[in-house]
């Protein structure tokens, strides 16, 4: 049954899991983007309650998250791992609270929409109190193709991804730090946070792997591009690779379309896309590249071509800031679109 309890233009919003580095980038994207809250609450576990984060011009204390700390609570953004937001999703709907939750724990369900704001901010009209923010490799990626899908139907994609430490955590974050001084030190090293070693490495492995010998990571670009753009007939060739950078992911696209599109078509619906920036002149080397893209907010777009080996083909290059827009951002959009029209 759809949400049918009205949002206040200036609603009560909880951060939970506001310590961590989702949490913190959302406190820090409500701020930047001016969220019309009434009150920001910041919720973390028992250790991290009673710490302070700064917002505005106030000094806001960290409150440790039970589920009595939804009462009153109008939107409640979820930072803080699956376990959690399954364990507190009831608490939050009976408190009236709508969930947008980060994590992986309702993506799939059929009565929890999967929202990129640019892409089916339709879906939100049937929310039953539960939100679900996709996958940040996902999110980039549906941006631009739908876009494209705008001009034509989208057989096939086929995608490699170039995944950022920071998308594993603060100890991967850690890691490459300390393996790429300990690398050029010529000082041993072990793998911790990673299977392997990702100082001057890549690792073709994000995720558990499947029985088909995909990844975990892999699947979710499959089955989330299909509910999000709201095609199953999409296919999905995904190969997730995590890198040596610290922030911002990066992916190779190549889309097979049902008919004809130009690359001008496509250079034109990028550019006109909300959310997209094109970055794409090869004449002065101008492509996105991660290292220098951290703390934005779109996605960015390079490398368009055609793709000769299909009928309908087009190839292209895209780079986000997976904290923001592969998170955060994404679910302070939908906390947006939620708010009543002016």
């Amino acid at each position: 049954m759809a949400w049918n309890k009205p949002m206040p233009a200036h609603p009560v919003v909880a951060v939970a899991g506001a310590t961590g580095a989702v949490g913190q980038e959302m406190m820090k994207v409500l701020e930047q983007r001016d969220f019309p809250a009434s009150k920001i609450i910041p919720l973390a576990s028992a250790r991290s309650a009673g710490k302070v984060i700064k917002y505005k011009d106030t000094e806001l204390v960290v409150q440790e998250m039970t589920p009595e700390s939804f009462q009153g609570v109008d939107i409640a953004l979820f930072a803080a791992g699956a376990n959690v937001s399954k364990a507190l999703r009831q608490a939050v709907v009976d408190a009236g609270a709508v969930m947008i939750d980060n994590s992986s724990a309702f993506r799939m369900e059929p009565d929890v929409p999967l929202v990129v704001p640019e892409v089916n901010p339709q879906d939100l009209a049937w929310h039953s109190g539960v939100i679900a923010n996709p996958n940040c490799s996902t999110i980039q990626m549906v941006v631009p193709l739908k876009a494209l899908y705008d001009i034509a139907p989208i057989k096939r994609v086929v995608v490699s991804t170039y995944q950022a430490a920071s998308g594993a955590g603060q100890a991967a974050m850690d890691e490459l730090y300390g393996q790429t001084q300990q690398f050029l030190n010529g000082e041993p090293f072990e793998a911790k946070a990673f299977a392997h070693q990702i100082a001057f490495n890549l690792i073709p492995h994000i995720d558990v792997f499947m029985d088909d010998l995909y990844t975990k990571e892999e699947w979710k670009m499959v089955v989330e591009t299909k509910k999000i753009m709201g095609d199953d007939k999409i296919l999905v060739a995904p190969t997730c690779v995590r890198v040596p950078v610290l922030r911002c992911h990066s992916e190779s696209v190549n889309v097979e379309f049902t008919s004809e599109v130009t690359l001008e078509q496509a250079k034109a619906a990028m550019a006109a896309f909300p959310g997209i920036t094109l970055m794409d002149d090869p004449a002065t080397k101008t492509y996105p590249m991660p290292g220098l893209l951290q703390g934005t907010d779109d996605v960015y777009v390079g490398r368009l071509r055609k793709d000769p080996t299909v009928e309908y083909g087009i190839a292209f290059w895209l780079v986000a800031d997976q904290i923001r827009k592969g998170a955060a951002l994404n679910a302070v959009q939908i906390a947006e679109a939620l708010l009543p029209a002016e």
